[in-house]
Parts: C-alpha cells; structure tokens; sequence
C-alpha cells in the first residue's frame, strides 16, 4: 500500500502546532511562509480534511488537525528514535548487556546508576542475572557477562572495589534464640539454619558456617527472609536487606565470636580488551556511584 502522505509533511504540521501559528513554525524551520501554506494546502488536499482555520490574524490547527496530528505524534517520535538508535549503532553501541550481580549485592547500587544510564541509551537491552558462588565465578571466567559484581577478585581478571556488604545472624521474634543474649555456636547447631544455594551448575561450593543439624536451603536472600519471617530458622542476611524491611519482629543476633562480618564486593569486566563501548560507559558511572552513597 502507498501512503498518500509523507512524514515531513506531518513533521511541518508539528511545528505549526508547538509554535502556534504557520507564521511562527516557518521562522523556526526556516522557511518562507507561502512555502508552509502550499506543504499544509497539498496535505489537506491528500487527506480531504481541513487541517488550519483562522483564527485572529493567525492560521493555526483546526480541531480536525489536532485530532489527526495526536495520531501522528507516536510515528514522529519512533522515527527520532530510530535516527537517535542508528546514530547509536553507527558508535558501535551493544544491542544488550549481560549485567552478573553477585546475589550479596545491594541491588540499588546497580539500579540507580543503570537508570542513568538508560536515560542516555535507547539502544541497548539490558539483563539481570543474579549470581553467587561458583556461578559468581564461571560467569566471568566463561565471558559470559559484559559487567560483573563479584565478591572476591578472580584469577586473571582485574578488579575495583564496589563496597562492603556487612552479614548479620537474624530470627523472628519468638524464636528460641531470640530470647538468649549472647548465642554461642552450640546453641546454633540445634537450631535449623537456612541457607542460599550455590547457583552454579558445576562444582557447588559451601561458604560459612553450616554446623547445624538441619538446614533449609532456598535460591535467594528474598526466599530467606520469607522463611526467616515464617519462624523456620535462623539466617545470616546483609545488612541492607534487613535495614530495608524495617521489620520490628526480626531480630539480630548477637552470637558469641560471631557476630557480624564484611563481604568485600568489586567490579569486573570479564570480556577484558573485548568489552564494548557501552558496557564501559555503565562501568564508569557504577564505579562513579561508589562515592556518592
């Protein structure tokens, strides 16, 4: 099917609109004034439809015009896009990055920086895998993400510091530890411990201390919480996972020579000299970030 019509034509109808008058949108595009009365005469004419009236001394859209022009308005903006996505395309931008984020990291100190930088990219995708353990590890040594948060540096693999996440030993109120002052490591092997799985498919790693006689293993720190909630257990959760829920019936442990410790987390690009431009550019503003928590 041939349009009757052309997108410039709806573009210079555009401009009449947001400038209010033909005389007003011919001093903007540049153009003389019998030049924009012919291009809306010849558009009115392929449509059959009035498109400007008078109204004072001045042409401006008619209600017709309006109508059709809100119409046109998403085909006007998806060509920008498409010239703003192939100026994008023509730097060498990746179609999608694979972000790995280790399953100990506060996920805001990824969202915030990636909304920046979206605001900035409309071309390239972007997924979220969440890692940790050995998985945290192959990821970046199989290439398989263009960014990755890690916990610990990785063989061959340079690396900056991300932050520190602090591991805390918490129950629900009611539960047999939360009434001891200071729980020793006895007092937890008696009692049911919950546990995150090592998300790798090979080599399953164990990390901590996991002495209890009974354990209930779940995928991620949001099903550990629930079980936590549910009184099923004990966990060790980060910091900020707790902070966040500002749950007054959870309660912190204070286990004797076990009472907090600190996971380092950095950054890593694990395709090396090969990473593109745009995985470099969310790189920068994530490391960017680190001092302005």
């Amino acid at each position: 099917m041939r349009l009757k019509t052309t997108l410039d034509q709806w573009l210079t109808l555009s401009e009449v609109d947001k400038a209010g008058s033909i005389q007003a949108a011919a001093t903007v595009l540049n153009k003389s004034h019998t030049t924009l009365i012919y291009a809306i005469k010849k558009l009115e004419d392929q449509l059959g439809v009035s498109l400007v009236k008078i109204k004072g001394r001045r042409a401006v859209l008619s209600e017709d015009g309006k109508s059709l022009l809100r119409r046109a308005q998403s085909m006007i903006d998806q060509a920008q896009a498409l010239e703003e996505i192939s100026s994008q395309l023509t730097q060498g931008m990746e179609s999608e990055l694979v972000i790995a984020i280790d399953h100990l990291c506060d996920r805001q100190w990824l969202y915030g920086p990636l909304a920046g930088f979206l605001a900035q990219n409309s071309t390239t995708s972007i997924k979220i895998v969440e890692t940790s353990l050995s998985k945290t590890t192959s990821m970046v040594e199989e290439q398989q993400a263009d960014i990755s948060i890690i916990n610990f540096p990785i063989t061959n693999h340079p690396c900056e510091s991300f932050g520190t996440v602090s591991m805390l030993p918490v129950v629900i109120k009611g539960h047999p530890l939360a009434g001891k002052a200071e729980p020793c490591l006895a007092d937890l092997t008696v009692n049911r411990q919950i546990v995150i799985r090592d998300l790798g498919v090979e080599d399953n790693i164990d990390v901590g201390w996991l002495k209890s006689s009974q354990r209930i293993t779940v995928d991620n720190f949001d099903h550990a919480w629930q079980a936590v909630k549910q009184g099923l257990g004990y966990c060790r959760l980060p910091k900020h996972i707790v902070e966040q829920n500002k749950d007054c019936d959870i309660v912190v442990l204070n286990v004797e020579y076990s009472n907090c410790y600190h996971v380092p987390l950095h950054l890593t690009l694990p395709k090396g000299a090969k990473t593109g431009s745009a995985a470099k550019g969310l790189y920068y503003l994530l490391l960017a970030s680190v001092d302005e928590r």
